[in-house]
């Protein structure tokens, strides 16, 4: 176990200083982080909508806060745009999110809509409930969806 003294650091946002934290400053800074998105969580629970979204589409998700390198939104929603792969049922879809950053290899798959670059993580991939989504961005075309379950196919079938 490490000792309380020990400093964790953090790579500090762009333009801002790198800080140092020790173990117990970290753990709070992640319970606090935490018990945020749980508090979302138990919002979207209560008071989430059950929308109707069609494959294809991407919408803003609440994603959450999560472990390791699992994928987690932004902002006080948690949330970040996830595309609806395959509805599995009224209230359940294989979402996969998408990120803005460029990144190579065959679990991510680049596109554009409205005319941003757009990268699909198909590695993250994951069943969601629809009381997660927020608000509907918009939809991708044929061409880009195809090549995506190709290379959802590819990396897991």
């Amino acid at each position: 176990m490490e000792s309380d003294t020990s400093e964790y650091q953090s790579s500090g946002q762009e333009g801002q200083p790198e800080v140092r934290l020790s173990n117990t400053e970290k753990a709070a800074v992640i319970k606090m982080e935490f018990n945020r998105w749980n508090n979302v969580k138990i919002n979207l629970e209560l008071h989430g909508r059950q929308p109707n979204p069609s494959q294809g589409e991407i919408w803003w998700a609440g994603v959450g806060k999560n472990l390791g390198a699992e994928i987690y939104g932004k902002s006080n929603r948690f949330a970040r745009p996830v595309l609806i792969y395959k509805k599995l049922s009224r209230h359940n879809f294989m979402g996969i999110p998408l990120t803005s950053k460029e990144h190579e290899g065959s679990w991510y798959i680049s596109f554009c809509h409205n005319g941003k670059k757009e990268t699909a993580m198909l590695h993250q991939a994951r069943v969601m409930s629809m009381k997660r989504l927020y608000r509907g961005i918009g939809e991708i075309d044929d061409a880009d969806y195809e090549r995506i379950r190709a290379g959802f196919a590819e990396l897991y079938c």
